[in-house]
């Protein structure tokens, strides 16, 4: 049985967990750098080699189990990608567990959030991204990753970090009052207390690993230049988690360098960073 960083199976049952995480290794809508949907792999292998306590929050968050169940896999289109894991995440839903999902390309962001705002009333997105993602339709769906965000911006309080490239046209779609350009927040300041105080009660994160700077996060489909750094993103998230209730999240476009493993190393230490904010 293969378990997340090589947990005990007793800490990796379905009944013993209190954690799912979702595989959705989807990779059918990215335009430019390919390879999203070998990144869940590569990130298991690096969080095998991790270590299991995490010092700053003086915890070891796996004993809450951490179960994977079979991956969301063989989708024959972008549609047919949609309704099975917005379909997949109503049912995981009805199971009580802290529900966090690991892609694939950011499409696959679609689908699991529209089923968490039809469950979570004035449910807020914060999404930590380089790109707006907020098209209505790009190359003949809806569901590109293109158009990751754009139906949460329709239907919940979406806010964005990190935000450094977006087309013309997506201005329209764009509340700038909930917008957090990444040249705005490099050198610190309040805009992290801007951003607590926009949340409503009920939070879910959606994390394009492409908010990093490309020297930190160089393995994703468009590494976009002028991007976080570790530190500013997990000292937000810190205080997301200790402010709001999350309710779950999920971290994707993770594209695997060959011979490079800091990149999904850095995915395994952030994904078991957040789950030791979330049970601190």
């Amino acid at each position: 049985m293969k378990t997340f960083a090589g947990i005990p199976e007793k800490f990796a049952s379905l009944e013993n967990s209190e954690i799912i995480l979702q595989s959705i290794p989807y990779d059918g809508t990215s335009t430019w750098g390919k390879g999203a949907d070998k990144g869940f792999d590569a990130f298991l292998d690096a969080a095998e080699n991790m270590e299991l306590y995490d010092i700053e929050t003086d915890s070891e968050v796996y004993y809450k189990g951490i179960h994977m169940p079979e991956e969301w896999s063989d989708f024959e289109s972008p549609e047919h990608m949609f309704r099975a894991t917005y379909q997949g995440t109503k049912e995981l839903l009805q199971k009580d567990k802290f529900l966090t999902f690991f892609g694939g390309e950011h499409s696959v962001s679609i689908g699991v959030i529209k089923a968490f705002y039809e469950k979570y009333e004035n449910l807020t997105v914060l999404q930590l991204d380089a790109h707006a993602d907020l098209r209505p339709e790009y190359a003949g769906t809806k569901y590109n990753h293109a158009c990751a965000l754009y139906d949460a911006s329709q239907n919940t309080n979406l806010l964005q970090v990190g935000i450094r490239s977006m087309d013309i046209e997506e201005k329209k779609h764009m509340n700038y009052s909930n917008v957090f350009f990444a040249d705005e927040i490099r050198y610190g300041g309040e805009w992290e207390s801007e951003v607590i105080n926009l949340l409503t009660g009920d939070v879910y994160i959606t994390l394009d690993l492409d908010v990093f700077d490309p020297s930190l996060m160089p393995a994703t489909g468009t590494p976009e230049p002028g991007g976080l750094h570790w530190y500013l993103v997990t000292n937000l998230l810190q205080r997301v988690f200790e402010t709001s209730n999350v309710v779950g999240f999920d971290i994707v476009e993770l594209a695997p360098i060959e011979g490079l493993h800091a990149p999904q190393y850095l995915a395994a230490k952030l994904y078991y960073k957040m789950l030791s904010y979330k049970f601190m």
